[in-house]
């Protein structure tokens, strides 16, 4: 079974992740989780919530279930994969500076492979130095971190520049994996 990429950490987004980990499955695709180390992570759920009696002007940050990873960075091989997809949640903020992760990240770019990512995600992706001149989608708040990486930010819920996809957050799981396994398939024919 052909192998994606989805790399965690703790804080990652509970729906931007669990969507995607058994959606991919679905089609004949192995999600492989990979961590800075094998263990179990934490993910959360993030929302601004909806009661405008208790404003929130930054995402509120709950519990969220389990999910192991089954290899540590460090050991991740670009080869072993047909594409990524990278979530969102709080995570990014510290994986995004793992060498490993960032290089496998890269080197699946540059070999024109198909990544999908939501929220947060991006921070990865401009640590990897792999977006400079693509157009991409987040959350308004992460805009800068995609164009800190020399990508232009597009105000739209899903964007689709060559082989990547991007997309606000988790209300765009659908949209997003619709795209992603359209690519995953198309690259499977060749």
């Amino acid at each position: 079974m052909p192998k994606i990429l989805m790399p965690i950490g703790d804080g990652s987004e509970v729906l931007d992740t669990f969507y995607a980990y058994y959606r991919l499955p679905e089609d004949g695709f192995e999600v492989v989780v990979a961590g800075p180390e094998v263990r179990l992570y934490h993910t959360v759920l993030h929302e601004i919530p909806p009661n405008p009696d208790v404003p929130w002007d930054i995402t509120q940050e709950r519990s969220g279930y389990h999910l192991q990873a089954s290899v540590a960075f460090r050991d991740l091989v670009e080869a072993d994969f047909v594409g990524a997809f990278v979530s969102g949640g709080r995570a990014p903020e510290y994986i995004r500076y793992d060498r490993d992760l960032c290089r496998v990240i890269r080197e699946l770019a540059h070999a024109n492979k198909p990544i999908a990512c939501l929220c947060h995600g991006i921070e990865i992706l401009t640590a990897a130095d792999c977006i400079q001149g693509k157009r991409f989608t987040t959350v308004p708040k992460c805009a800068i971190d995609g164009q800190q990486g020399g990508a232009l930010y597009v105000d739209e819920d899903v964007v689709v520049d060559g082989k990547l996809v991007t997309g606000r957050g988790y209300q765009q799981n659908t949209a997003v994996l619709k795209e992603f396994l359209s690519m995953l398939k198309s690259e499977q024919m060749r």
